[in-house]
């Protein structure tokens, strides 16, 4: 499940960011969110093309929620992928995501909708959940408002791909919005401290202690630690949602929960890739100077395209 070593350019890439460690209390909290407005300045210099970004809001479940809309460089209407950015549900934003979701448009041929949805502690769960569900509705509600054909996609990185993954089984579960796929970059979810992804990789990225501070600001009760909405795993059944692609990284802490919901959904019938990058991190696909990023971002838009049937 991993390879002998860390890719170099992943090593690197991850050894220029440990001057960032995340905190673990709520000062320490709002210190990061201000320090990371003029890193990203750095992350998203010399951004990928695409054809026009558009800033707005729309309706989430409590107020609105700030978006940014990013079109290929062609004539649309365009299937649209509604995009959910990681950071443990208390870090990240449309800007920590910038160029990842630029490379997912130009890739795919799709518009991408990055949503900035409600972060704890601030807004434990359920507050992400129903902004993420809230705006695939609009999404679909309103094609043309995104010059959109109506298709739709969920995808998401980390936390993101938890709150992706939700907002699939939400969507077949209370006959929503039809959602033609999922794509869910190495997820956060199934995450159980006795698997060996976390015994031998905790420490590479993400610790022990990083995760144990995220569940506590998420989960307002230990209680919603078993419920489907914030965690998939947690259901019965999967059987109706999307097809999906699933990507984990080897030397990840989160690869063997993002395995077993890869796992589950191929047991309940659901067509899905499964793809682990055995010499990669968490969070490999935010990478600047990684290759093998630029590849499983290429080998995730394919799979969008051919789902969304984008040009």
């Amino acid at each position: 499940m991993h390879a002998d070593e860390i890719d170099p350019q992943a090593k690197a890439a991850i050894e220029r960011q440990e001057r960032f460690p995340i905190p673990h209390s709520r000062w320490g909290l709002k210190l990061a969110r201000l320090l990371t407005r003029p890193a990203m300045w750095v992350q998203n210099r010399n951004p990928p093309e695409v054809g026009e970004t558009a800033d707005g809001t729309i309706p989430g479940a409590d107020g609105d929620l700030d978006v940014r809309l990013y079109r290929p460089d062609a004539d649309g209407p365009f299937p649209t992928v509604v995009f959910f950015h990681g950071g443990g549900f208390v870090l990240g934003s449309v800007a920590t995501h910038d160029r990842l979701c630029r490379h997912l448009t130009r890739e795919s041929g799709c518009a991408v909708l990055s949503v900035d949805y409600r972060l704890a502690p601030e807004h434990p769960f359920p507050a992400a959940v129903a902004d993420a569900y809230a705006a695939v509705e609009w999404a679909a509600a309103n094609p043309d408002a995104i010059d959109g054909t109506g298709d739709i996609a969920v995808a998401g990185d980390s936390a993101g791909g938890a709150l992706a993954a939700v907002a699939a089984l939400m969507a077949a579960e209370r006959d929503g919005p039809e959602i033609a796929y999922q794509a869910l970059l190495y997820p956060g979810v199934g995450v159980e401290v006795d698997q060996p992804s976390v015994e031998e990789h905790a420490g590479i990225v993400l610790d022990e202690a990083d995760l144990e501070w995220f569940m506590a600001c998420y989960y307002d009760h230990e209680i919603h630690q078993r419920n489907p909405y914030a965690d998939p795993t947690n259901a019965g059944d999967v059987s109706g949602v999307a097809p999906a692609t699933v990507v984990t990284a080897g030397f990840d802490p989160l690869r063997d929960g993002g395995r077993a919901y890869a796992e589950q959904l191929v047991g309940d019938g659901v067509p899905t890739r499964y793809e682990n990058y055995a010499d990669q991190v968490h969070g490999f696909m935010t990478l600047r100077g990684v290759d093998r990023a630029t590849e499983a971002i290429a080998d995730v838009a394919d799979d969008l395209a051919g789902a969304l049937r984008a040009d």
